[in-house]
């Protein structure tokens, strides 16, 4: 394993989940990125975590499907196929059981998006600034 303990190479398997969760990782990818097997990368990864390679994916998935229900207007369909998930009837369940609502009650829950708009500090205070004075 090199010169780095075993914890960092799974670090390294953590980071690309976190990086590429809507894209369509596969346990030997994550393994590879940890430089171990298929087999021992999964027992060292739920041993560290306290959960599978595949869990911890589908947990950053639906936190960034919750994030996306608040914070933009997409459809739940959108939604999902943004975090890299394909089956809206799937990511219904698991969200559901994640969270206690389905996605769109989840979102009805919530005030809607335009309304919680945050405007950039710096246009704030751009356009909050007094007009010169032409006297100086």
């Amino acid at each position: 394993m090199g010169s780095l303990p075993p914890s960092r190479y799974l670090l390294r398997a953590k980071d690309l989940i976190d990086a590429q969760y809507a894209g369509e990782l596969t346990v030997d990818q994550m393994a590879a990125a940890a430089m171990l097997s298929r087999a021992h990368f999964s027992r060292a990864f739920t041993r560290a975590f306290g959960e599978t390679p595949h869990a911890y994916l589908q947990t950053r998935r639906l936190e960034r499907a919750a994030a996306l229900l608040r914070n933009t207007d997409y459809s739940v369909a959108d939604v999902c196929v943004a975090v890299g998930l394909r089956s809206v009837g799937s990511f219904t369940t698991s969200f559901k059981r994640t969270y206690g609502l389905t996605p769109a009650r989840y979102r009805a829950s919530l005030p809607a998006a335009a309304d919680r708009a945050m405007v950039p500090a710096c246009v704030v205070r751009t356009f909050s600034r007094p007009a010169p004075d032409s006297r100086l």
